[in-house]
């Protein structure tokens, strides 16, 4: 009876073991975040880029006054007088 439970038990912790080696590997390929700041805006906006994007690229769109298209920071319309910050604190995040 106890070999039976231990039949059972051994796809499920095979199935743990490898949605924690999924996990891992996921979250060391992902890109660190960009924070950015603006007087305009509450707290600090934590964005992930996107595959082809930089912090440099986020905060040239951020920046630029015609900018139109992406969802930064809560989708917000504030053009100019953003710069990059340390992430940590209150904020919003923006992930594609």
């Amino acid at each position: 009876m106890a070999h039976d439970r231990a039949m059972r038990r051994t796809p499920l912790v095979a199935g743990i073991v490898l949605l924690a080696a999924v996990g891992t590997s996921r979250s060391a390929n992902a890109p660190d975040p960009c924070c950015f700041t603006n007087e305009a805006y509450a707290g600090v906006c934590e964005v992930v880029p996107a595959q082809g994007e930089t912090c440099d690229s986020i905060l040239a769109y951020l920046n630029t006054p015609n900018s139109t298209g992406k969802g930064y920071c809560a989708n917000t319309t504030i053009r100019g007088g953003w710069r990059q910050a340390i992430c940590g604190g209150p904020r919003s995040i923006w992930s594609p």
